[in-house]
């Protein structure tokens, strides 16, 4: 379950003050309609991707002995 900011709020500010749980979350919310999104969409979700790549991506690709292979968002 996501517990944070709403779009409302989050598409106020910009998306270097956004959360790494936050921008995962939304990429993954958008990722799953991406063939349904709108330009305004489409737009707000690549500047998601755009910011996550400038943070270095997403981490945790492997499991370990402390964490599992699925992100959490909260």
């Amino acid at each position: 379950m996501y517990v944070g900011r709403d779009m409302t709020e989050l598409s106020m500010t910009s998306k270097k003050e956004w959360k790494d749980s936050e921008l995962q979350y939304f990429h993954h919310s958008l990722q799953q309609m991406v063939p349904y999104l709108n330009a305004e969409g489409q737009t707000i979700h690549r500047e998601i991707i755009k910011e996550i790549e400038a943070r270095g991506g997403m981490r945790r690709q492997e499991a370990d002995y402390t964490h599992g292979t699925k992100i959490s968002y909260d």
